[in-house]
């Protein structure tokens, strides 16, 4: 049951008006979050509350015990929310409640709703899109902090008023009184000392001596009534565990990020639908073009080869078993909790293929140096790599500088001979980039920094890009149902495939 004190009612009524003993108002402000009494926060979508059917009956504080009237009428006003009136029955609490509401010591009303469809957005809060409307009720203090608006009731007679005079105060006179020396009294005998003494043991009395006392002498039960109160224990927490709630801070807290730099960054094709090995096509032997020696001479003779890339699919994917009844009672639902990090573990272990086959396929090496904090052998390997590149992939210059975390970690501070950082956030002209701590990405002499958990430490690779294919299917979730032990299997797959096409696109930092 959720208990939203939402808004403000009306009271009002014509000069010798006979009593209707209706109240209106506003029950509920639709796409408005609120606080309710476990801490959590509800917001009531357009449409969420019914407007006929069993009319929800009117309370006091949410007790039921305590049922004043019935809402009477429910109108949803688009922009606004749920508008309501409803009639306060002609009772002794329903009277007392009336003059409560028109002295403002009721001046909000509250609904009492049971959630039947809901999600929750990314703050945590419960958007409810459809609910069962139980009862209103009259609350002395609301979620949204408003005024009554209106109650229709008969005009109170006025009540005589007594005045009270004030006496008039006295004047005080000033007297010079001439003070007496006290007489010198003397001082009685010391008293004899009385020593305390340890307190008896309290005997429970037996049914017999606790009736007796009662019949026959007072002073005594009433002293057998003291002892047994002192005597009986206390009671604290762990006395009463049945009946001490265990309420659950909603969202779940998940802190797995399921990121996938190298994916991102390459760029993930489409997989072919059929067969567990397909064909990736590449031109291996190129044409030959050359100078005619003369006038009708044979030109340059050549050939063209393209090779056929065997890529072989790889399946990843986990499953789980939940019996019925964690389904049927979890709340938050334990079904989307684990599809959540079910999708956050695939896209960490599927990455972390992709970036162990981009080190693996890059071939081509380049000794680094003995000091990753010197920004010279940055500078110079980066250099170096790229006249790699360019001169042995056929033409192309490099893209992307991928890093494992501690590489990024020297990457961030570096700094020229003037203790300023090579890559800052805001740079001047002169700046080889810019990058910062919390992003995972950015740009470092020209190059996209692509930073990977999932590289080996002391990672440095400077390539192209398009030289590194990764293809995948995702596939998602699929649940089986297993009746004979009440419980459901669900499990989370896709395919995905690696290919090093070229090779020489790539230069890998040696230590």
């Amino acid at each position: 049951m959720i208990r939203l004190t939402s808004e403000s009612f009306t009271i009002d009524a014509a000069q010798g008006e006979t009593a209707r003993r209706t109240i209106s108002g506003i029950a509920v402000r639709y796409n408005t979050p609120a606080r309710v009494s476990d801490g959590s926060m509800v917001a009531f979508a357009p449409g969420s509350l019914p407007v006929d059917g069993r009319a929800p009956t009117l309370q006091m504080y949410h007790q039921s015990d305590k049922v004043i009237g019935t809402v009477t009428e429910r109108v949803e006003v688009d922009g606004v929310g749920m508008m309501f009136a409803a009639r306060i029955s002609e009772t002794t609490l329903g009277n007392e409640a009336l003059i409560l509401a028109m002295d403002g010591a009721l001046p909000e009303v509250s609904v009492g709703v049971e959630p039947i469809k809901f999600k929750y957005d990314k703050e945590g809060t419960m958007i409810v899109t459809e609910a069962s409307w139980s009862e209103l009720s009259l609350v002395a203090r609301g979620a949204f902090d408003a005024p009554i608006q209106q109650v229709a009731a008969s005009t109170p007679e006025e009540e005589e008023v007594t005045t009270i005079q004030e006496a008039p105060q006295q004047e005080t006179e000033t007297m010079n009184e001439t003070v007496e020396t006290p007489a010198v009294i003397e001082a009685s005998k010391a008293a004899q000392t009385i020593f305390a003494q340890a307190k008896r043991e309290f005997k429970m009395p037996s049914a017999a001596e606790y009736i007796s006392a009662f019949v026959t002498n007072g002073d005594k039960f009433a002293e057998m009534r003291a002892g047994i109160e002192a005597a009986a224990p206390n009671v604290v927490t762990t006395d009463i565990p049945g009946v001490l709630p265990l309420p659950i801070v909603q969202p779940v807290y998940n802190n797995f990020i399921g990121r996938r730099p190298v994916i991102d960054a390459i760029g993930a094709k489409a997989m072919p639908q059929g067969g567990k090995v397909f064909i990736r096509p590449e031109v291996t032997t190129h044409t030959s073009i050359g100078n005619q020696a003369t006038e009708n001479s044979a030109l340059t003779q050549g050939t063209f080869v393209v090779t056929d890339n065997q890529v072989t699919k790889g399946t990843y994917g986990g499953y789980v078993t939940l019996s019925e009844q964690s389904i049927d009672w979890s709340t938050p639902e334990v079904i989307s909790l684990v599809l959540d990090d079910m999708g956050r573990i695939y896209a960490n272990e599927t990455d972390n293929v992709a970036a162990d086959n981009l080190k693996t396929g890059a071939t081509v090496t380049r000794a680094f140096g003995a000091d990753a904090t010197d920004p010279a052998l940055w500078s110079a390997f980066v250099a170096g790599a790229a006249q790699t590149i360019l001169s042995g992939s056929n033409g192309n210059l490099p893209t992307h500088l991928f890093v494992s975390p501690n590489m990024w970690g020297y990457l961030l501070g570096l700094t020229d001979t003037a203790d300023r950082p090579l890559f800052p956030a805001v740079g001047p002209m002169n700046a080889f980039g810019n990058l910062l701590p919390g992003q995972p990405n950015g740009v470092a002499f020209g190059l996209q920094v692509v930073v990977d958990r999932n590289f080996a430490t002391d990672t440095v690779i400077v390539g192209d890009a398009s030289g590194y294919e990764i293809f995948e299917q995702q596939k998602g979730a699929i649940s089986v149902d297993v009746p004979s032990t009440l419980s459901r299997t669900i499990a989370f797959r896709g395919y995905l495939a690696t290919l090093m096409i070229d090779a020489s696109k790539f230069v890998k930092a040696t230590f």
